[in-house]
């Protein structure tokens, strides 16, 4: 029996570092990238990558038929409900007529909960976002249940080099947004990483996962966690931004279900992992 492949859609931050835990885990990923600068890069490693634009055809590379695992974690960037549709529903459909994987993973947002009154939310909970993105989520989210396949739904995503949370803390564009009372759900880079190979394993069964960390936090101790580890104030009080791409929300998200399965982050709450992240950025 050969070694399995997986299809890692969207090579970048997430992507990458998914695709190096599945080769320690014994898998050969193929990464597929949205520049030639990126495959380029990480085809000088390790694994193979291609330069592809999922929202069109794609052409198959040879050897790479049938798959055991497709995972789409591409990224809109900072597009609007169009880009939204041509990455993740239009592009999970491409990838899963051209591939036909054995299994998919697509990667979600926990943002297509749109509860507002700092309630725990599981996968049983409604999922009605206002925002077209969000809507746009779930018609992707559909393709993949569709093909028997799991909708991995992320918390806000951070790691080495990228917190927003921790960058407006140190430039000073902090707010405690409406007295900081919000409660921020996140989930670190490299747990998010091992749940995707987690996930991939035969004994999951498929569905809706959400991949969080232990700890729901209000914003107000989290920006009090950083203002004690970078000995700043405290960020005034302000409104909250009414213009975020996938809206408004607070709620608690529950990550028992992925829990139960044998997942654990190692980070399990963010201030478990700030040391790293000042390190990270020479702080």
């Amino acid at each position: 029996m050969g070694q399995r492949q997986v299809v890692i859609a969207g090579c970048g931050f997430l992507g990458e570092a998914a695709a190096f835990r599945f080769l320690e885990a014994g898998w050969i990923p193929l990464g597929l990238c949205a520049s030639d600068a990126s495959a380029a890069r990480l085809s000088a490693g390790p694994f193979p990558a291609k330069a592809i634009d999922i929202s069109r055809p794609i052409p198959v590379p040879a050897g790479w038929e049938n798959p055991d695992l497709l995972i789409h974690c591409a990224s809109s960037g900072r597009g609007g409900a169009d880009a939204y549709r041509s990455v993740y529903r239009e592009g999970l459909r491409n990838l899963l007529e051209a591939f036909r994987p054995a299994r998919v993973i697509f990667t979600g947002s926990t943002s297509v909960y749109a509860q507002a009154d700092g309630s725990w939310v599981t996968e049983e909970s409604p999922a009605q976002p206002e925002r077209e993105t969000g809507k746009v989520l779930l018609e992707a989210e559909a393709l993949a249940l569709a093909a028997g396949g799991i909708v991995a739904r992320l918390s806000g995503l951070y790691g080495p080099g990228r917190s927003v949370i921790l960058q407006r803390m140190v430039d000073g564009t902090a707010v405690l947004e409406e007295l900081g009372d919000r409660w921020v759900n996140q989930i670190h880079r490299d747990d998010a990483a091992s749940a995707l190979l987690h996930l991939a394993d035969a004994s999951v069964a498929g569905g809706i996962y959400n991949v969080s960390d232990n700890s729901p936090t209000r914003q107000r101790d989290i920006y009090q966690w950083l203002a004690l580890a970078l000995d700043k104030p405290m960020p005034p009080d302000g409104p909250a931004n009414p213009n975020r791409k996938r809206g408004i929300t607070n709620k608690r998200v529950c990550n028992a279900k992925l829990v139960k399965t044998g997942w654990s982050p190692a980070f399990p709450t963010f201030k478990d992992a700030i040391p790293s992240l000042l390190e990270a950025a020479g702080i």
